[in-house]
């Protein structure tokens, strides 16, 4: 709500006679003035990207942000090193679910490959999900600090790309129109046709995002298609648990998701719940 500041008294209210018997002229009030309205306050952390050159790119231009050996580039969100409960395990990027969902307990939190914010690119990876599982795909991320000094979570300046068990996991039955199923836009557009394969097996995933448009791929299906920066996308986030009145700071970042650049970073998610994922590169696109 804005505020209201009134400045100056009151001025003689009535006339004052002087000489002559004639009134002098009642001052007049002064103008309003308008404080802007504050918005959330938050700080987006900045750090030092890396050359990608140094990174390994396959026979199609795709740069391997994972090799199945090192963690190198990778770090956790709003943390300088790679939390203990992410892990390679049989060539894979493994997350031990500690069972706190949420929460993030003992030494998990999202991760982020943190060489370097993309903008225009081709995602690819594969991933595989425990029973009863839920975790996520991001970009275009900041890390965001909020007023007390701790970050914010991932997803309130990202899209997610959902990675879940539908069949076991609750949040398959939430939403709207199934919209936080496996490759949904998280609560705002329903993954269709929902081609997921089950628990324990490996989906292939592919999000293109270029100037602005977005597609999400499963299983070499198209099945998400939004605009960033538009009417649609805005509508979408004033009906979702991340409008202005649900969740300000999210509001705000999302609406203006990738910052002044349209950039960000790659990140997955900590669910609280064993995930993997594997075969994990990304092609640049301008």
């Amino acid at each position: 709500m804005k505020k209201m500041t009134y400045v100056a008294a009151l001025a003689l209210a009535m006339g004052t006679v002087a000489c002559g018997g004639q009134k002098k002229q009642s001052a007049e009030p002064a103008a309003v003035v308008e404080e802007a309205p504050k918005g959330p306050a938050y700080t987006v952390v900045e750090k030092p990207q890396t050359d990608l050159s140094k990174f390994k790119v396959d026979k199609d231009g795709y740069i391997v942000l994972f090799d199945g050996t090192s963690l190198e580039g990778w770090r956790g969100y709003g943390k300088d090193h790679v939390p203990a409960r992410w892990s390679i395990e049989d060539g894979c990027l493994k997350f031990s679910g500690s069972g706190g969902g949420e929460a993030q307990t003992g030494e998990g939190g999202d991760i982020i490959y943190a060489a370097q914010k993309f903008k225009n690119f081709e995602l690819e990876l594969e991933w595989k999900i425990s029973k009863g599982g839920n975790s996520g795909i991001f970009f275009l991320a900041q890390e965001v600090k909020n007023d007390k000094g701790g970050y914010e979570p991932i997803y309130v300046s990202a899209p997610e790309c959902q990675v879940l068990d539908n069949e076991n996991h609750p949040d398959a039955k939430l939403g709207k129109d199934g919209n936080r199923m496996s490759s949904s836009l998280y609560d705002m557009i329903p993954a269709k046709p929902q081609n997921a394969k089950p628990a324990g097996e490996w989906n292939k995933v592919k999000i293109m995002c270029y100037k602005g448009t977005v597609v999400h791929f499963q299983n070499d299906e198209a099945v998400v298609e939004y605009h960033l920066w538009t009417d649609q996308w805005r509508e979408m986030i004033d009906n979702s648990k991340f409008s202005k009145e649900k969740w300000p700071v999210a509001y705000e970042l999302l609406t203006n998701v990738g910052g002044e650049n349209h950039e960000g970073y790659i990140g997955f998610q900590d669910h609280g719940d064993d995930v993997w994922f594997r075969n994990i590169k990304v092609k640049v696109l301008d």
